[in-house]
């Protein structure tokens, strides 16, 4: 909603100024022709469009002046006053003109410019089996990406190099046919991709899958193994069988991994052509669901309700206003049920988007968007009385375009350092603060091949010198700030790994409900464990036609559970979707995931165990709370940003953008002695 608010530029506004004082005569313009005809520009590139208008008989109308402006797909790319496309990212750009004549009602054209990806650089052959037994079949998918990993929908075309061993259809369908060896090959255009396989001489003669028997919970990952032997008891290794399940709903990989999603009894089968087996699975409910309670509660309606952090001492929160709110309320939270606003820092600023203390509690940092003097940047506060901060410093150089996100962390070999995402330009910042009172710059690093203005680093978050910053168009991206690695640090921030992916075919149904240009990134992320919870925000270009209030609009948006077990290698396992409403704001502790969900409120989630699947199919949610209020900033509607979890009570401190601070209690189930 933070984006919401400030993305959707306003064409009456751009009309307006162009318009005359008095009313305006009947234009003589009929129509506004636009070229190029085909308005498709190359992710990365430009697209020049040129306007010219014409009367009802079609007679050119001199003295026209035209002005372009993108209506929607801000963080994709633009397109200035003179009708320069600049393409940072896929997607769809509209854009309105506007034919004008002094004296005269200015004409609107509307149009779209269909951004895609570049030419195909490289195919993933999907799985990659090396060795088949005789008479399997296995179907491949051919991947194909641009230079930037931009998924590309090519037809792929297949081959093989030796059809007596191994046949390939125009499906990607593999049959091994007898044994002997062949190479695969997908190609899409001139690029392709080659998989040598191998048939096996000795066919399978038994198989069987292990365990046999299995028990568990609803979401609990159980794996298979395959044994396949052949006419002398030997053991074939190396083969890859299908894998299937019935009834009832869940996951079954490639690799044997299976996880159910309803209680009840699943067969798994292990299939080499017309040899198979069985295993048998019971699963129970996973039972997780618990009771929330509000403990306290601070609304504020006056402005909007930003981010909330909670003081290393468990006793003094600090939450931040927007919608011109200039104010960062420091709330008293020792009797939770009670809080109480003790203080507040009034800064130029429009909107306190996020705030953050220093791990030992003596400073704390808020950012600035939307400053009257467009110096933005973010502010330092010493908080030698946590309940009455003091500001002692401020920076702005280089980030005068607004700061949305930061982050503290301090490592005992290079000191204590602030990372600063850049509105401007979609680079990180590296500010040290061993000196709160004198931060300096120390570091800069941003993704390549990729114009500023399709570039946006939303949030950071580092644990044990890894930088885990969400990228928008670009995903998450893993910097070795210190970890050492990769050699990194915060001077000079060195990448890992990228985990990038289809935005535009995850979210198609959004485009769908409210048209091209919707707001769609990489939002936040989270490293806990193995895994890293990185979370979307997603909003249509346009509410219900009609509608108002909570009717006229929702949020959109997954959480990708994404396996980091090898880093350098990351790969999505898990998700969550709400039913409805967004994934925002997150925080995990224990074995708990917190969610704000915007308008889907907020929710508790059970992250036990390993995570594969559908988090939400599997009965992992614990709890939920609708944050509406009727006396709220926006009345009725629930808008939940986020959740802070306190050491100190344990509590969830939840704030909702227009109904401010809810204090819960996640409590014991029925009839359970805490």
């Amino acid at each position: 909603m933070r984006f919401l608010l400030r993305c959707l530029p306003l064409l009456p506004a751009l009309v307006a100024a162009q318009a005359p004082t008095t009313a305006a005569a009947p234009s003589r313009i009929a129509r506004v022709l636009v070229t190029p005809a085909l308005r498709e520009v190359v992710a990365g590139d430009t697209l020049r469009l040129t306007a010219e208008a014409r009367d009802a008989n079609g007679v050119l109308v001199p003295g026209v002046q035209f002005r372009f402006s993108a209506t929607g797909g801000r963080f994709e790319g633009n397109v200035d006053q003179s009708g320069l496309v600049t393409s940072g990212s896929t997607g769809i750009l509209p854009v309105a003109v506007a034919a004008i004549l002094p004296g005269e009602r200015p004409v609107v054209e509307r149009l779209e410019v269909r951004m895609v990806p570049g030419p195909a650089t490289r195919i993933a052959i999907v799985p990659a089996p090396t060795r088949l037994a005789p008479g399997q079949r296995i179907r491949l998918t051919g991947e194909v990406y641009s230079r930037l990993d931009d998924r590309r929908a090519d037809r792929v075309t297949w081959r093989s190099s030796n059809p007596a061993a191994v046949r390939v259809n125009e499906a990607g369908l593999v049959t091994a046919v007898a044994a002997g060896r062949a190479t695969i090959t997908a190609a899409a255009g001139a690029v392709t991709q080659t998989l040598a396989v191998q048939v096996l001489s000795s066919p399978v003669a038994s198989l069987t899958v292990t365990p046999g028997i299995s028990e568990g919970r609803t979401g609990d990952v159980i794996r298979f193994r395959a044994v396949a032997k052949d006419a002398a008891g030997r053991e074939i290794t190396g083969l890859t069988p299908t894998w299937s399940f019935t009834p009832g709903q869940g996951l079954l990989e490639a690799d044997g991994t299976f996880v159910g999603y309803e209680a009840g009894e699943y067969t798994v089968t292990a299939s080499f052509g017309n040899r198979t087996a069985e295993a048998a699975v019971t699963l129970t409910a996973r039972d997780v669901r618990r009771p929330l309670s509000v403990v306290g509660r601070l609304p504020r309606t006056r402005f909007t309700t930003e981010e909330v952090w909670i003081h290393p001492n468990g006793e003094v929160a600090y939450l931040g206003s927007g919608s011109g709110g200039d104010v960062l309320y420091t709330i008293d939270i020792a009797d939770p049920a009670n809080p109480v606003v003790t203080d507040s820092i009034v800064a130029n600023t429009r909107r306190v988007n996020d705030v953050m203390t220093t791990p030992d509690g003596k400073f704390l940092v808020f950012t600035r968007e939307g400053a009257a003097d467009r110096k933005n940047g973010v502010v330092f506060a010493s908080l030698e009385d946590p309940r009455h901060p003091k500001p002692i410093s401020e920076f702005t150089d280089g980030v005068t375009a607004g700061v949305h996100s930061s982050f503290i962390y301090k490592d005992p070999r290079y000191g204590q350092h602030v990372f600063l995402t850049n509105d401007g330009t979609g680079a990180l910042h590296v500010l040290n603060i061993d000196d709160p009172a004198r931060p300096r710059q120390v570091g800069l690093w941003k993704t390549e091949n990729r114009p500023d203005v399709g570039r946006t680093l939303h949030d950071i978050d580092v644990q044990d010198g890894l930088l885990y910053g969400s990228w928008w168009n670009d995903g998450l991206v893993i910097l070795d700030v210190g970890n050492g690695i990769k050699g990194g640090t915060p001077t000079n921030p060195v990448l890992v790994a990228q985990y990038k992916y289809d935005l535009n075919a995850l979210y198609r149904q959004v485009e769908a409900a409210g048209g091209p240009g919707f707001i769609r990134g990489t939002h936040t992320a989270w490293r806990h464990r193995n895994y890293v919870f990185i979370a979307d925000e997603v909003f249509p270009a346009s509410g219900v036609q009609g509608a108002r209030d909570a009717a006229a609009g929702r949020a959109y948006g997954r959480l990708q559970v994404v396996d980091v077990s090898d880093v350098t290698n990351p790969r999505s396992v898990a998700f969550y979707e709400p039913e409805f409403g967004g994934v925002h704001n997150v925080w995990v502790a224990g074995d708990s995931l917190y969610i704000g969900a915007y308008n889907g409120g907020f929710r508790v989630f059970d992250v036990s165990g390993e995570l594969r699947g559908d988090l939400r199919a599997q009965g992992r949610e614990i709890g939920h709370l609708n944050t509406a209020d009727m006396n709220g900033f926006v009345k009725n509607s629930a808008m939940t940003w986020g959740v802070v979890v306190n050491k100190k009570d344990g509590l969830a401190y939840v704030n909702d953008m227009y109904n401010g601070l809810w204090i819960v209690r996640i409590e014991p189930k029925s009839g359970v002695v805490p």
